[in-house]
């Protein structure tokens, strides 16, 4: 590892994966976490922020400043993913609160304080819905000049998982990820399609679950975490979700990417909060007849070394 550690800020909806983010992104030499925001989503607000105050307990964080940010979508009402996550968003397991606080400032006052503070520039690294994000670039645009890129886990080019076509974080706030794709800075999108890949094995899972270290048995119990809809697949693996995206920031080669036009579908339907990406190698009709529609143009992820994140990912925390 060369060179100063990446300036990193999490904005999150602490439940399962996110939680693998969070434990990854304190202990990797290369990042320097330097805030976690919280938004509604896998759970509501309140419970995001207590959820991200135990993480930071267990991965043995200095004092990271957390902040409680939106509790509902732009505009409709939140819609939580207890279903997936559990009541409390953490797989229900009952963990003792921190003894830690979020500060007293907003998140998006945090986010735009260590954005412009920062000495150089900061990777923002959304893993739950943009709200947040969205708030921020309308609030104060000014902040883009301090973001090197925008990391966010969210959106699919092929199949969705809340609908047919759309991924929870950008179907939660469609309104939202239109905004941050029109950000007029770098952004990568690591969508459902490498997401659902990184998987890890069961030995690893049992190895975590069975150290004494909290941090490890806290791991292994979040990768043994099921979805009830799925608790009849008898793989035995574990999905990093989340956390994935910060692998690809911590090691970029590891995704591969192609830079293509994406947008959100806002309209109401089943269609809504799609992420349309354009893989077309020549323009359309439309473009051909009524001329070239502004889209922005974003680093998709359509390929992931799996073994390379799991391995970088397991090395990180176990470290």
């Amino acid at each position: 590892m060369t060179g100063q550690p990446t300036p990193v800020i999490i904005d999150c909806d602490t439940g399962v994966d996110d939680a693998l983010a969070l434990l990854f992104a304190v202990r990797h030499p290369g990042l320097d976490l330097r805030a976690v925001t919280c938004v509604a989503g896998n759970t509501d607000v309140d419970q995001v922020v207590r959820n991200t105050l135990i993480v930071l307990d267990h991965a043995g964080a200095g004092d990271i400043p957390v902040a409680r940010g939106a509790a509902r979508p732009l505009i409709e009402p939140a819609r939580s993913a207890a279903h997936v996550h559990g009541q409390d968003g953490m797989g229900d397991m009952e963990l003792p609160d921190s003894t830690r606080t979020p500060v007293d400032v907003d998140a998006v006052t945090l986010l735009r304080r260590e954005i412009l503070a920062s000495p150089s520039p900061v990777t923002l690294i959304p893993t739950a819905p943009l709200t947040n994000i969205a708030l921020l670039l309308r609030t104060f645009p000014e902040v883009t000049r301090n973001i090197e890129r925008i990391v966010f886990m969210g959106g699919a080019v092929a199949v969705g998982n809340a609908s047919p076509v759309a991924e929870f974080n950008v179907w939660h706030d469609p309104e939202a990820a239109a905004i941050m794709l029109t950000a007029g800075v770098p952004i990568t999108m690591y969508g459902l399609d490498v997401f659902e890949r990184v998987q890890v094995q069961a030995a690893d899972i049992q190895r975590l679950r069975e150290s004494p270290e909290p941090r490890l048995k806290l791991a292994g119990a979040l990768l043994a975490h099921r979805d009830p809809a799925v608790t009849a697949d008898p793989t035995p693996t574990g999905g990093l979700g989340d956390a994935g995206a910060v692998c690809a920031v911590a090691d970029p080669g590891g995704l591969t990417t192609r830079l293509l036009p994406v947008e959100v579908s806002l309209a109401p339907g089943p269609s809504r909060g799609q992420t349309i990406v354009d893989r077309r190698a020549r323009h359309g009709e439309s473009e051909i007849h009524d001329g070239l529609r502004e889209q922005a143009l974003v680093d998709v992820g359509l390929d992931v070394d799996v073994d390379r994140y799991v391995k970088l990912w397991l090395e990180t925390v176990e470290g």
